[in-house]
């Protein structure tokens, strides 16, 4: 446990946690009733994908599994970087895992938010003085992606079902 447990009065219980492989992660309770319904998916602004670089996903899937239910989905290969394995919460896959190759210093969660069209949003970032990492790549599924660092160094990604 990274964070011991911590409430915001009458909205949310959330720890700071981390895998078996280091890669921290947050995990929430709500604690309100009248908590509004789940935004549909791909509602801009909210997480659209979610990717775990593990120090090896094979080892680490299970921690999950147990954990949180998550399924296996299809997995790419991603030739010398290995497999992309897709994880899935009920029927669709939510997320992808794959173990991360030596530059990356780290096991690590990467979070892509939703944003209508990648284009649009590369020219969000660097007109507010962010840098774009990778990008736009098109996706197996049709979407589009761009990974990207803020201002002050965070690296975050954008997911757009269109250029």
């Amino acid at each position: 446990m990274l964070r011991e447990p911590t409430d915001v009065p009458g909205i949310i219980r959330f720890a700071v946690v981390a895998d078996p492989q280091g890669a921290a992660f947050l995990i929430a309770k709500g604690m309100t009733a009248n908590a509004p319904p789940p935004l549909p998916i791909g509602t801009e602004g909210t997480i659209g994908w979610r990717e775990l670089y593990a120090n090896d996903w094979k080892a680490v899937f299970p921690f999950y599994e147990k954990m949180f239910g998550w399924t296996k989905a299809d997995a790419i290969d991603m030739g010398p970087m290995g497999t992309y394995q897709l994880f899935a919460a009920g029927a669709q896959p939510i997320g992808g895992m794959m173990t991360k190759p030596p530059q990356v210093p780290a096991a690590y969660w990467g979070y892509y938010f939703n944003v209508p069209a990648i284009d649009a949003g590369v020219g969000r970032i660097t007109a507010g003085g962010g840098k774009i990492l990778n990008g736009p790549v098109e996706v197996p599924g049709g979407q589009w992606v761009v990974n990207a660092m803020d201002p002050q160094g965070a690296a975050f990604s954008l997911v757009a079902p269109k250029r």
